[in-house]
C-alpha cells in the first residue's frame, strides 16, 4: 500500500493549550498539505482549541477521533505520523512507520535512539523540516527494540510456569 498521507494526533497541554505552540503546529500542518494529505483524528479539548485560534485551514483533513482499531490501520499506511502522543511513538515503532513527536523529551527514548522516533520542537520551520527529512529518509530496514517481537505472553507464561526457587 502506498503511504501517501501524514497522520497527525496532539493533546498535549503544551502543544494545545497556549495558542502559539498550536497556530505554529496547525500551519506547519496546512502548509504540508499543499502537497501531502494530512489526516488529522482530532482529541476533543484539541479540537475547542483549534476553533478558538479561528484559522482559515485549507487542507488538513479534520476528523472525529478513532477507536483504536481504525487508528491502527491509519498508523500502519502513514507516511510519516506527527503526534506528541507516548503510545503512539512504540506504535510507529513496530510497524515500521517514521515518527516525529512534538515534545523536548519521551519516556520512549529506545525509539528515537533506534531512529524511528525524532523529537521535534513545535515550531513550524522545525516541523516542516522534520517531514521533509522523514519522507525521504531511506527506510529499508524497519529497525525494532530487542524483545519488540509479539512474543511477550509466550515470554510471562514461561516465566510463571517455572517453579519457584
Amino acid at each position: 500500500m502506498p503511504r501517501q498521507y501524514l497522520l497527525v494526533t496532539l493533546h498535549r497541554p503544551s502543544n494545545v493549550d497556549q495558542p502559539e505552540p498550536l497556530r505554529e503546529i496547525l500551519l506547519a500542518l496546512d502548509d504540508l498539505s499543499r502537497t501531502r494529505r494530512v489526516v488529522f483524528p482530532v482529541h476533543p479539548r484539541t479540537r475547542g482549541r483549534i476553533h478558538q485560534l479561528d484559522l482559515r485551514l485549507k487542507g488538513i483533513e479534520l476528523m472525529d477521533p478513532l477507536g483504536y482499531l481504525d487508528f491502527l490501520a491509519l498508523t500502519e499506511a502513514a507516511a510519516v505520523v506527527v503526534t506528541d502522543s507516548g503510545g503512539i511513538q512504540e506504535e510507529t515503532t513496530y510497524l515500521g512507520v517514521p515518527c516525529l513527536t512534538l515534545r523536548r523529551n519521551t519516556e520512549r527514548p529506545v525509539t528515537v535512539e533506534i531512529g524511528t522516533n525524532r523529537l521535534v520542537a513545535s515550531e513550524r520551520q522545525d516541523i516542516l523540516e522534520a517531514v521533509d527529512s522523514a519522507l525521504h529518509a531511506d527506510r529499508k530496514t524497519t529497525m525494532r527494540p530487542e524483545l519488540w517481537d509479539g512474543q511477550a505472553a509466550e515470554r510471562i507464561v514461561e516465566i510463571l510456569m517455572k517453579p519457584a526457587s
